[in-house]
């Protein structure tokens, strides 16, 4: 989006209140999807801090591990949000696989090859726990309160 603030490493894990290395571990175990700039920096926008201070609240208040927390993103029901036709999620590794969210999928279908992930409607739209909450209900997953 243009003209939104892009934050580093150093300034968002200030924001936040983590560590540097915590940031770089959620990238990796692929709960999160910094903007790269050419030169490999990492940049995240607020949708990005959004996610972050969601998955320490996850860990440190509901006491839900890194591996639980990417189960639960697994969970998102991309194809609904996206519109995909029944043949597109035959193909879908996403719609097949539980283990991990599309975002982390290596093979895509033509419908999201043609769109990077982090500014896909699935990612954005699942940053905030509460959404994340409202968005699984209104594509009809049940959630316990």
């Amino acid at each position: 989006r243009t003209g939104q603030r892009l934050y580093t490493i150093g300034e968002a894990a200030d924001l936040i209140g983590v560590s540097v290395p915590t940031i770089r571990m959620y990238e990796r175990e692929g709960l999160i999807i910094p903007l790269r700039k050419a030169s490999r920096h990492r940049l995240f926008a607020e949708h990005d801090l959004q996610r972050i201070r969601c998955i320490r609240k996850t860990i440190n208040t509901e006491k839900v591990s890194i591996a639980g927390i990417r189960r639960m993103m697994a969970l998102i029901p991309c194809w609904k949000m996206k519109g995909c036709p029944e043949e597109a999620r035959q193909e879908c590794q996403a719609f097949r696989d539980q283990d991990a969210p599309c975002w982390m999928s290596t093979r895509k279908t033509w419908l999201c090859k043609s769109q990077e992930c982090r500014v896909c409607k699935v990612y954005v739209e699942t940053s905030d726990c509460s959404q994340l909450k409202r968005t699984l209900q209104q594509y009809s997953i049940p959630i316990e309160a």
